[in-house]
C-alpha cells in the first residue's frame, strides 16, 4: 500500500510573530504555507503492518493527540491544523502502518491518560521519555533531545545561578516538572531566593514572557529553544549549555502490540532514508538516532 506524502519545506514554513495569542494559527504558517517541497510515496512496511492489533488494522487509522502548541516541533497552521516536523514524522509512521493519522489537538496532561483508556493509539508531542511516564505508557524514541535555556539579547542570566529569577516554562513539561523545582529547592537549600516558575499552557507564550520582560529567561527543549532563537534573534539568545539530554518519544500504550508497530516502522523510515530527510529539513540531523528502541530512557 503507498500512501502520498509530502515532506513540508520547514525552511519556508513558520515565522513566529510573538503577540501573547494562545492559539499560534494567527501567527504561525505551517506545512502548506510558501513552496511546497516535492511529494515523496512512502510505502507501506509489510513487517511493520503485520505488528499492527487486527482491531487497529481494520481500522484504516492511526488516533494521534498532540497538544500543537510546542513549535517547531507541532504547532497549528492558519486553519487550525497540526504541522511541524513531530507531526510530520508521526504521519510518515502511520503511512509506514498502511493508516490514515487521524489527529486529535487536546492538552499536554490529557494526552497519556487518553493513550491508557484506550482512545488514541499513539501520542506525538515532544514526550520526553523517562522513568516515572514509562509506568503508564511505553515511549518508541526517535530523537536524542536536551534542555536549552533563553533569555533576552544581552543579558547575564546564567542557568547554573538562577537563584531570585523568574523563568517561564510551559506546564507539565520535565523543566516545569523536574528540572525547575529541583534547580529552585537547591536555591532555597542553600539559603537563596527560590526561583519563580512562571507556567504557560502553550511555548509561544513562554517565549513571549521573555520577550515582554514578564521572565528573565525561559527553558524548553533544545529544538524548540533553537527555532525560537532563530526567529527572534534581535530580542532573544541562548544562555548556558544544552544539559539533561534525554530522547523524545512517540507514547503508546503499556505493553501493547501497537508498540511494537510503531517501532518497526519507524525503524524502516530510518532505513529509508526519510527519517533523516524530515529532520535534516528541521535543521536538528544532529539528534537523529540509528536505531529504533523502546523505553530508553533512564532517568
Amino acid at each position: 500500500m503507498k500512501i502520498r506524502f509530502a515532506l513540508p519545506a520547514f525552511a519556508a514554513a513558520a515565522v513566529l510573530a510573538l503577540t501573547g495569542c494562545v492559539n499560534n494559527a494567527e501567527s504561525e504558517g505551517g506545512a502548506g504555507s510558501g513552496d511546497a517541497a516535492p511529494a515523496t510515496e512512502i510505502t507501506a512496511d509489510d513487517a511493520a503492518v503485520a505488528l499492527l492489533p487486527q482491531e487497529l488494522k481494520d481500522s484504516g487509522e492511526l488516533r494521534i493527540g498532540t497538544d500543537a502548541e510546542y513549535p517547531p516541533n507541532e504547532y497549528k497552521d492558519a486553519d487550525g491544523n497540526p504541522v511541524g516536523w513531530g507531526v510530520t514524522l508521526a504521519e510518515a509512521i502511520a503511512a509506514k502502518l498502511g493508516l490514515e493519522p487521524k489527529w486529535e489537538i487536546l492538552g499536554f496532561d490529557s494526552i497519556i491518560p487518553r493513550i491508557q483508556e484506550g482512545a488514541l493509539d499513539m501520542g506525538s508531542s515532544s514526550f520526553t521519555d523517562n522513568v516515572e511516564r514509562q509506568q503508564s505508557v511505553d515511549f518508541v524514541d526517535f530523537l536524542n533531545a536536551g534542555t536549552q535555556w533563553a533569555a533576552a539579547s544581552g543579558s547575564d542570566v546564567d542557568p547554573d545561578d538562577a537563584c531570585g529569577l523568574t523563568v517561564a516554562v510551559q506546564a507539565t513539561t520535565v523543566q516545569d516538572t523536574d528540572e525547575l523545582p529541583a534547580k529552585s529547592k537547591a536555591c532555597t537549600d542553600a539559603g537563596k531566593e527560590a526561583i519563580e516558575i512562571l507556567r504557560f499552557d502553550g511555548q509561544p507564550e513562554v517565549t513571549q514572557a521573555v520577550v515582554d520582560g514578564r521572565a528573565d529567561a525561559f527553558s524548553a527543549d533544545l529544538p524548540v529553544t533553537g527555532d525560537a532563537v532563530a526567529k527572534l534573534g534581535d530580542q532573544l539568545e541562548t544562555v548556558g549549555d544544552v544539559f539533561d539530554a534525554a530522547p523524545y518519544g512517540f507514547a503508546t500504550q503499556k505493553d501493547g502490540e501497537t508498540t511494537k508497530a510503531v517501532q518497526a516502522a519507524l525503524q524502516s523510515l530510518i532505513d529509508d532514508g526519510t527519517y533523516l530527510d524530515i529532520l535534516t529539513e528541521a535543521g536538528i540531523e544532529d539528534g537523529a538516532v540509528e536505531q529504533a528502541e523502546i523505553n530508553a530512557g533512564t532517568e
